[in-house]
């Protein structure tokens, strides 16, 4: 019985989700040969607050990236 598990930054509408569950469903079928309904999928949301990479938080990673841009803009 395949379990996927995926770890994703909040954010993504239900449909994008749904869309997801059911694109790794398929490609775990084609893959394996599994029965679609012995594939397991969960998904988990994860606040930018709570997930880093070298020390600095998406939510950080994400308001840097936007000042850039803002000062960027600025410029021109």
């Amino acid at each position: 019985m395949p379990f996927i598990d995926v770890s994703l930054g909040t954010g993504r509408t239900p449909q994008q989700i749904r869309d997801l569950i059911h694109e790794l469903t398929e490609a775990a079928h084609r893959a394996v040969g599994a029965p679609k309904a012995n594939i397991r999928v969960v998904i988990r949301e994860v606040e930018p607050e709570h997930w880093a990479a070298g020390d600095v938080t998406i939510a950080e990673r994400t308001s840097a990236a936007a000042a850039t841009t803002e000062h960027s803009e600025q410029e021109k």
